[in-house]
C-alpha cells in the first residue's frame, strides 16, 4: 500500500471512529431525556399491573372502589342518571367486561342481562362476583321463599347490614384475584364496613323512637331496609319502578293512605313521579324523594352525596313520615 492510500485509509477510519462517537452521546443524550428507551405507554404497561374492575350500577362501584382503593382500576358500566332496569349493554361495554379481570354484579335478579351477555364473550381469565350470593332473597311481598326468577327482590344494597355482606364478598374475591395486596384491601373493608356500621346504627336508634312505622313509596324497593328496621313498606309500584299499578289498585292504595292518614308518597329520583302524583293528588298528599341509588342522580352529583350521603337523606326523608 503507497503512502496516499495508507492517508486515505486513516482519515476513513477515523471518520467512523467520529460516526461511532457521535452515535453513543446522542443514544445518551436521548436516554437522559427520555427520547428513547420507552413510550410512556411502554412505561405504564412495565409498572406494576393493576387489577381492571368492571362493576355494573353505582352501588356496586361504589363498595368496591372502597375496598380497592387505589390497588386497582375500577370502573362503573351503567351511567349514573340512567334507570338501570332496562339497561342493555352495548359492544363497547361488552369488550370492556371482556378486557377486564373481574367483573362485579350485584344479582342475577337485577343484572338479567349477564348472563346472555357472558355466553358472548370470552370469560375464561375473568373472574364473576356476585356480590349479592350470599344472600337469601325476599320476593316482591317482603317473603323469604322460593319463587320465579321475576318475583326476587334484589334491593339488598338499601340494607346497611346487608351491604356490609356484598362488601366482604367483593373483599374475598379481590383478596383471592390479587394476592398480593390481600391485606390492604381486608383493611379498606374493615374501615368502609365500620362506616356501614355506623349509619346502620343511626338508623336504629332514629327508628326505634318512631311512633309510625309505615311509608307509601311508588317503587317497591325497600323489602330489606324495611325488615331491619321493623318498617312496613307500602308500594305502589312493584319491584320495576316502570310498571304502573291498575285503577283498583290505586283506589285501594287511596283508601288505606286516607285511614292511616299518611300525608307524603314516595318516589324515586331516576323516573318519572307521574303515578305517586297521581296517589298524592288523590289523597292530598305531598311527595318526596326516596332515592333507592340504583344510580346518583344529577342533583346528588351536584351535591358532591354518594352511598352514604344519599342514604343520611333517605333517613330524613323517612322521618317526615314517621314523626308525622
Amino acid at each position: 500500500m503507497n503512502e496516499k492510500s495508507h492517508s486515505l485509509c486513516s482519515k476513513s477510519e477515523g471518520k467512523r471512529k467520529v460516526r461511532k462517537l457521535l452515535v453513543v452521546v446522542v443514544i445518551f443524550l436521548l436516554n437522559l431525556t427520555g427520547c428513547v428507551n420507552e413510550s410512556p405507554k411502554e412505561n405504564k404497561a412495565n409498572g406494576p399491573k393493576k387489577l381492571e374492575i368492571v362493576t355494573t350500577f353505582y352501588p356496586m362501584y361504589y363498595f368496591t372502589k372502597q375496598v380497592a382503593g387505589n390497588m386497582a382500576n375500577v370502573t362503573q358500566l351503567i351511567p349514573n342518571g340512567v334507570e338501570p332496569h332496562d339497561w342493555e349493554p352495548t359492544a363497547r361495554d361488552m369488550a370492556k367486561m371482556q378486557d377486564s379481570d373481574v367483573f362485579i354484579y350485584n344479582s342475577r335478579y337485577f343484572e338479567t342481562w349477564k348472563d346472555k351477555v357472558f355466553q358472548s364473550i370470552d370469560t375464561s381469565h375473568l373472574m364473576v362476583v356476585e356480590a349479592a350470593s350470599k344472600i337469601n332473597l325476599m320476593d316482591a311481598n317482603g317473603l323469604e321463599e322460593n319463587g320465579p326468577l321475576a318475583s326476587k327482590d334484589p334491593h339488598v344494597w338499601l340494607s346497611p347490614v346487608l351491604a356490609q355482606q356484598e362488601v366482604d364478598r367483593i373483599a374475598s374475591a379481590l383478596k383471592q384475584k390479587d394476592p398480593k395486596h390481600s391485606g390492604q384491601y381486608e383493611k379498606n373493608a374493615v374501615a368502609f364496613k365500620a362506616k356501614l356500621k355506623e349509619l346502620n346504627q343511626l338508623y336504629k336508634e332514629t327508628i326505634d323512637k318512631a311512633p309510625r312505622k309505615e311509608f307509601v313509596t311508588q317503587h317497591a324497593a325497600f323489602n330489606y331496609l324495611a325488615k331491619q328496621y321493623g318498617l312496613k313498606q307500602i308500594a305502589i309500584a312493584g319491584l320495576s319502578p316502570d310498571v304502573e299499578p291498575t285503577l283498583s289498585k290505586l283506589a285501594e292504595l287511596a283508601k288505606l293512605t286516607k285511614k292511616k292518614h299518611i300525608d307524603i308518597i314516595y318516589f324515586e329520583g331516576l323516573t318519572s313521579s307521574k303515578v305517586a302524583s297521581t296517589l298524592a293528588n288523590e289523597v292530598g298528599a305531598k311527595t318526596e324523594v326516596l332515592n333507592p341509588l340504583e344510580g346518583l342522580t344529577a342533583e346528588d352529583e351536584k351535591h358532591g352525596l354518594d352511598y352514604l350521603g344519599v342514604m343520611k337523606n333517605n333517613l330524613n326523608a323517612l322521618k317526615k313520615t314517621l314523626y308525622q
